[in-house]
């Protein structure tokens, strides 16, 4: 018994660990593919396969993106993986290329910061951004524009900033990335001196306005209620409705799981919606999905009945995007004010 529960351990290791994958192949599949695309074509994260992508972004750009991610804008930070395991991925991503990586200098680009704040509102800021705060949305049709292939990265990111150096954006801006958006501004007539000055503005740029949220929060609401379920429910549907959503639908806990009419009436979930709020979340990134529509859960033990949700706010922290946070913020104000009413 004892060499079982041993081999059963050594194998909870291996699999909840990122050093057991072999190589980038794996490390890439298994931390970046979801978002990335299995072949790198991209979904809610860039395409890394895209031929200009690769031969625009350093190893070193690459390395840094995978250790720092993007703040606040759906790209994680992976710098649990370790220096072997992202110097592993960025092998594999640039096996996509038949290109050597570039090099650029690190040194920076001295130019005009304001001339560049006025090109870049001319001729940028549509995509990016005010003050380069991106495109809204991720990669997924849904939460983009049908005429858009990817979503314009946040340029006054920090985790963008840290890792781009100035010669990259310049190199990007001078002849764009085909198959995207961005198009060569060298071809549309901007000399080496102006984009010189739009550099010199993105640098100048960092995006400080983290939402502000706290590191702990619970992961479930939890409510009691002296009255009956059935009168719970009632007061539940009718504080939901005063909140300006629908009731979709009532069913039992174990509905599916046992013989049809022998569920347990004393464990319920009514689902809701506010199909304004769901749009917008959906929009804003639509991993949202995973945890919509809203939903309570009552249970009665013992005289008692508990009700529970799930806390939106704690959900959204695991997406790294903070429009989505603020949204999130909101959902889980509203489930406290719908389950306070109905247990007053």
């Amino acid at each position: 018994m004892k060499k079982i529960v041993n081999i059963l351990f050594l194998l909870l290791l291996i699999f909840n660990n990122p050093y057991a994958y072999s190589n980038g192949e794996d490390l890439y599949n298994h931390h970046c593919s979801a978002c990335h695309g299995i072949n790198g074509d991209g979904g809610v994260g860039i395409p890394l396969s895209l031929p200009t992508f690769l031969d625009r972004a350093s190893d070193e750009y690459l390395t840094k993106t995978i250790e720092l991610g993007r703040p606040g804008r759906v790209m994680p930070a992976f710098s649990g993986i370790g220096e072997s395991g992202i110097t592993s991925i960025v092998n594999y991503i640039r096996s996509w290329s038949k290109k050597a990586a570039p090099v650029y200098e690190v040194s920076r680009i001295n130019g005009d910061r304001e001339a560049g704040k006025k090109l870049y509102l001319e001729h940028c800021v549509s995509c990016h951004g005010k003050e380069g705060s991106g495109g809204k949305g991720t990669g997924v049709t849904f939460s983009r524009s049908r005429a858009l292939s990817i979503i314009a990265p946040s340029l006054g990111n920090e985790g963008f900033l840290t890792s781009a150096s100035d010669h990259m954006i310049k190199d990007v801006i001078k002849q764009g990335r085909k198959g995207t958006p961005m198009m060569s501004f060298a071809n549309k007539g901007l000399t080496d001196k102006q984009i010189n000055n739009i550099v010199s503005y993105i640098r100048s740029l960092e995006d400080k306005k983290r939402v502000s949220h706290p590191d702990v929060l619970p992961p479930l609401l939890v409510y009691e209620s002296e009255a009956s379920i059935e009168e719970t429910l009632a007061a539940i549907k009718k504080a939901i409705v005063g909140s300006n959503f629908r009731v979709i639908r009532v069913q039992r806990f174990d509905d599916g799981y046992v013989e049809k009419g022998k569920g347990d009436d004393k464990k319920i979930i009514i689902y809701f919606c506010n199909f304004n709020m769901l749009y917008s979340a959906l929009a804003i990134d639509p991993r949202v999905g995973l945890f919509l529509p809203c939903r309570i859960t009552l249970i009665e033990k013992n005289g008692k009945v508990k009700l529970m949700s799930i806390n939106p706010a704690t959900m959204s922290k695991k997406f790294n995007n903070d429009e989505l946070l603020k949204l999130c913020d909101e959902m889980t104000s509203l489930y406290e004010s719908i389950m306070e009413e109905a247990t007053l």
